[in-house]
């Protein structure tokens, strides 16, 4: 006959390696679970990086939409990115500054452009172009409020 505490034991053993089991299962269940959503997001941030990727490459050179409208958009100025990247109004801005003797005002830009600078209306968005041309890089806004290209 065999030994009560003896089975006892192997009973007792075998709930826990039972108990054991049903926990390593458990995890294992979960450590699946944060494997499959990692490659879920891994998969997600290859796709959202190659289209900002894309987006940006026709940001340079494409008009944008804002509320409906048509809008330029002006990239940074970066090594290795031509003049030609800017929309032609903004390229023969930045042509005048260069042409000119040195640092200009917007009324200068605006006369060698034959803008009407007599007129506040039709100044002020050159001065606004101006501006973001200086805060892209491609030009260089003194104290003064002249605008000079970047040497």
């Amino acid at each position: 006959m065999l030994d009560p505490e003896l089975l006892e034991r192997i009973t007792m053993r075998r709930a826990k390696l039972d108990e054991l089991e049903e926990q390593l299962a458990k995890q294992l269940a979960e450590v699946r679970a944060e494997r499959d959503e990692l490659a879920v997001a891994e998969r997600v941030l290859e796709r959202v990086s190659a289209q900002l990727a894309d987006e940006r490459v026709s940001a340079a050179s494409a008009p944008g939409q804002v509320g409906g409208r048509a809008v330029m958009l002006i990239p940074h100025r970066e090594p290795g990115l031509e003049e030609n990247t800017l929309p032609p109004e903004y390229q023969r801005i930045l042509s005048a500054v260069r042409q000119a003797a040195g640092p200009v005002m917007a009324r200068e830009v605006g006369e060698m452009l034959t803008v009407d600078v007599s007129v506040k209306s039709k100044l002020e968005p050159l001065r606004g172009k101006l501006v973001r041309l200086t805060d892209r890089g491609w030009l260089r806004k003194l104290p003064d409020g002249r605008f000079t290209t970047h040497i």
